[in-house]
């Protein structure tokens, strides 16, 4: 009805003051329709009205053809996402249709608009829609979502985005947990994990009542058998008092084994004697019942009854004592879950969970680090031996009595001295650090200057051997020793969560299980292999399921994400994906774009921001934005498949993929040179390095390059950056393993490492703070006559203090209202009109521009206004120079950083 009132009419233009009789009419109509039966017979009257006016209106409804159009929603394209009017941050109100289940890529120049229009338009509306189906309730849990400057959007399915960015620095997330390949694993031994005894090699076992059962009827019938439970000592009584109650309980008999005999006692005659008995010299077993082995109902009811008895007399253990001809035999049960004389803890899911304190490492609290006697720092060159003081700590005169002790000992246990420490076996590293009854290991000589404390050089000899190690008692595999005990095919899941991924597949793909076991684990097993295949094929076959997330590159990430989310089977979703092929080596490129397509095949609409010319010929569909950069972007200059592309004249990607534009190859390429200088890297083995030997000339562009996982973040992110930054006295978290760095430090003056991650998450850090050009600037606008007059200082022309900045948005230039049970509304600052600065300072000009029209400049009109009239514009312009030479000449002074996509962020 609603919907007839805002949509109906009439053709003929005389007829329109019927509309509202027409309304009238539509709902008696439906009325008629809905309620007729329900009438009374005294409304037949009434009843008799409405069907009158219910004819009319048919009448009329004929006549005069009202015209009632279809749903909006019926009008668009199902099979496309249509986009009208964006325009957010450089989109100049663009339009367009996305089809839906296709694999599209949007290419471009840096800074023409492809993050804007897949993440901030696409990505930012779909996630929105989706928060906003939920109820209120579960709103106000989740984060809240800007709409997007778009007119409107439809036919947006959810929408997945997956960025560059390592997303967590979290200690305990690992490859395991993120893929949820660990979860599946936990609970596959926790299923079918069979605990195994460290002492005899032995399954460790769990009696039940059947089980002796079965025991006994194996035996031929008529076989005599007693049921015995092992009598236990309490401490608050005396064994006088113990048997005196089992008397009460309505056991008559005791048994005293001895090595050679056995006994059966009375209790009424040990108590009437007062007899004494030694639990020390013999094994003393109440007898439970004595009985004649047969397969009767009556006779296995009975055992069945006794055996219980004795579990619960014995405090979960039982024995049978079987007489033969030939001798008497004792059988051990026990419902504890015990062997060997230990009583091992039970599996559960709980157990192989570094993240919960039933299953974490006691020492390093499921970690895998601790801080303590670092290894690398102890043992600096592992090609040395222990002769040739591979050992650090024992050099000097004093200490060195510790090496000579070993040295001289080392006999007597087989030691190889002189083998090089990276030669040694892992049983003999143990050996050097716990030590043994001949001699003082390593990790026993510290702590006997820990008790030395009081003398400082033992203080400066602690703290110079003391960083961030693995944890001692699980060996950086975050789990207790309990849980080592259980095993699956003999191994168990520290030694799996240590494995490549690669060789984890491969485990998996050729493991022997039990017919009963592969039922059990039919769909864990299929879990787990889904999601490694996933790994291998995106090219992280080299990764361990053990390795720290924030370890990882932003392209490794990313593609752990993108494996992540295959392995959830999510269909009618839309995924958008920033630039996966970065950090992948080209010879990984097309395993890559198989998964992506699997992907689009499966049911999703798959959308990537990229510039690899594989991914973009293996498009469905190619979306081209610019024409330029910046303000000269933000335009679809094409549209259409590969085929297309190729024929579209201003087309800067159809170009260099026709070859009419290329990057030319330099004619003379510096050559390295002794004078120079260069740095050394000697045995290198973090991660999967193979003790290498690196040298890096000074004064020249060198790269690094190699197939994913090949070792290169390894090599320059985890060894080279940090071990300058300790040569320099640099604060450095976190250090891989190599024996020394050698080179011409005197010709390095700084350092820096530039990564994938974003510059600033603040509205306020823009470009020109970040390289600290903003600075002279203020000073600038600082030295203008009116700033004088008005006593205005640099800080005045700062939107970071209170001196100059509107006070109602706080130097923003925009409010955010909280809706408590919607999205945030994000509004221009009346006081300022989004100019941030109060009325006094935007009245400060130079060259006829304030500080907000100033910060509206792009970079390259930017050093054209400022010139080399004075000393600060000479600095700004140098600071400008800098952003325009790596291609960003185009973004705005102000542009909030966060706004910057990740290769603007990096350049």
């Amino acid at each position: 009805m609603i919907l007839l009132h805002e949509t109906v009419f009439l053709r003929d233009e005389s007829l329109r003051f019927f509309s509202v009789f027409f309304i009238y009419c539509v709902k008696i109509h439906f009325f008629f329709n809905k309620k007729q039966l329900f009438f009374h017979k005294k409304q037949l009257k009434s009843f008799n009205l409405i069907k009158k006016i219910n004819f009319v209106f048919q009448i009329l409804l004929k006549k005069y053809s009202i015209i009632m159009p279809k749903s909006k929603t019926n009008i668009t394209n199902k099979n496309c996402i249509e986009i009208k009017n964006a325009k957010i941050h450089n989109l100049k109100k663009i339009s367009l249709n996305i089809p839906r289940d296709k694999f599209i890529v949007i290419t471009g120049l840096s800074g023409s608009g492809k993050s804007s229009l897949a993440f901030n338009t696409l990505y930012a509306e779909g996630q929105r829609r989706y928060i906003e189906s939920l109820s209120s309730y579960a709103r106000q849990f989740l984060g809240r979502i800007k709409k997007p400057e778009v007119d409107y959007i439809k036919g947006i399915p959810p929408a997945i985005a997956i960025e560059q960015k390592v997303n967590t620095k979290n200690s305990r997330s690992t490859v395991g947990t993120s893929t949820e390949i660990y979860d599946y694993l936990k609970l596959f031994y926790a299923r079918i994990g069979k605990t195994i005894s460290p002492i005899s090699g032995n399954e460790v076992h769990k009696h039940t009542v059947t089980d002796v059962v079965n025991f006994a009827l194996k035996y031929p019938k008529g076989t005599k058998a007693m049921i015995l439970a092992p009598l236990n000592f309490p401490k608050e009584r005396t064994i006088i008092q113990q048997l005196a109650i089992i008397q009460q309980q309505g056991y008559t008999r005791i048994e005293q084994k001895t090595k050679k005999t056995s006994t059966i006692l009375r209790i009424n005659d040990i108590l009437s004697k007062k007899e004494k008995l030694s639990k020390s010299k013999s094994d003393t077993y109440i007898v439970i019942d004595r009985i004649s082995i047969s397969d009767e109902e009556d006779n296995i009811s009975r055992i069945s009854d006794s055996v219980a008895s004795a579990f619960f007399e014995g405090k979960g253990r039982c024995v049978i004592k079987i007489f033969t001809k030939e001798k008497e035999i004792y059988e051990q049960f026990s419902n504890n879950f015990e062997i060997d004389g230990i009583v091992f803890e039970e599996p559960t899911i709980h157990t192989f969970n570094f993240n919960n304190p039933i299953g974490a490492c006691k020492r390093c609290e499921g970690l895998g680090k601790i801080i303590g006697v670092s290894e690398d720092l102890v043992v600096p060159n592992k090609k040395l031996s222990i002769y040739q003081d591979a050992v650090a700590s024992w050099q000097g005169e004093r200490m060195q009595l510790y090496k000579n002790k070993f040295i001289q000992v080392a006999e007597q246990f087989d030691f190889p001295i002189h083998k090089p420490y990276n030669k040694l076996s892992e049983k003999q590293k143990e050996l050097l650090w716990e030590g043994n009854k001949y001699f003082v290991g390593i990790n026993k000589f510290f702590e006997i200057l820990k008790k030395e404390t009081h003398k400082i050089q033992f203080r400066v000899m602690l703290a110079r051997y003391r960083g961030r190690t693995d944890c001692p008692e699980c060996r950086g595999t975050r789990l207790k020793k309990e849980a080592s005990y259980i095993k699956i095919a003999g191994t168990s899941i520290q030694e799996l969560a240590l494995m490549q991924i690669g060789d984890l597949t491969n485990y998996f793909k050729n493991i022997k299980l039990t017919s009963y076991e592969k039922e059990v684990t039919k769909r864990i097993l299929i879990e787990i292999n889904n999601r490694l295949d996933f790994l291998c094929n995106v090219g992280l076959q080299y990764l361990s399921i053990n390795r720290l997330s924030s370890s990882l590159s932003g392209g490794e990430s990313q593609r752990i994400n993108l494996a992540t989310s295959i392995g959830s089977s999510l269909v009618g979703a839309l995924y958008i994906l920033d630039e996966p092929t970065i950090g992948l080596h080209s010879r990984d490129a097309n395993r890559l774009i198989k998964v992506m397509r699997n992907l689009q095949e499966i049911g999703n609409s798959v959308v990537i921001v990229e510039h690899d010319e594989d991914v973009i010929r293996a498009a469905d569909e190619i979306i081209d934005m610019g024409p330029l950069a910046g303000s000269e972007g933000g335009e679809i200059v094409f549209m259409g498949n590969k085929d297309q592309l190729l024929k579209a004249e201003n087309s800067l990607t159809a170009k260099y993929l026709t070859g009419q534009e290329r990057i030319e190859i330099p004619r003379i390429r510096r050559k390295k040179h002794k004078r120079n200088g260069q740095i050394e890297i000697i045995g290198a083995s973090q991660n999967n390095l193979k003790d290498i030997d690196v040298i890096f000339p000074l004064k020249i562009m060198t790269v690094v390059t190699g197939v994913s996982g090949s070792g290169k973040s390894s090599l320059i992110r985890d060894i080279l950056h940090p071990a300058l930054q300790r040569k320099f006295d640099i604060y450095s978290d976190r250090i891989g393993k190599f024996e020394s760095i050698n080179g011409d430090f005197d010709k390095i003056k700084n350092i820096e490492f530039v990564d994938q991650n974003p510059i600033g998450r603040s509205s306020r850090s823009n470009p020109v703070t970040y390289i600290k050009a903003y600075d002279d600037i203020r000073k600038l606008y600082a030295e203008q006559q009116l700033s004088k007059i008005n006593g205005f200082k640099p800080a005045h022309f700062s939107f970071n203090v209170d001196s100059g900045r509107c006070e109602e948005c706080q130097g923003d230039g925009t409010i955010t209202i909280e809706m408590q049970f919607m999205a945030d509304v994000v509004l221009t600052c009346e006081s300022c009109n989004g100019k941030r600065f109060k009325d006094d300072v935007l009245e400060v000009n130079y060259n006829n521009k304030n500080i907000y029209q100033l910060l509206e400049l792009t970079v390259d009109d930017a050093i054209t206004f400022f010139g080399n009239k004075n000393i600060l514009e000479k600095k700004i312009t140098k600071k400008l120079k800098v952003l325009s030479s790596v291609g960003l000449g185009y973004i705005k002074l102000g542009q909030a950083s966060n706004t910057l996509s990740g290769g603007e962020s990096q350049r």
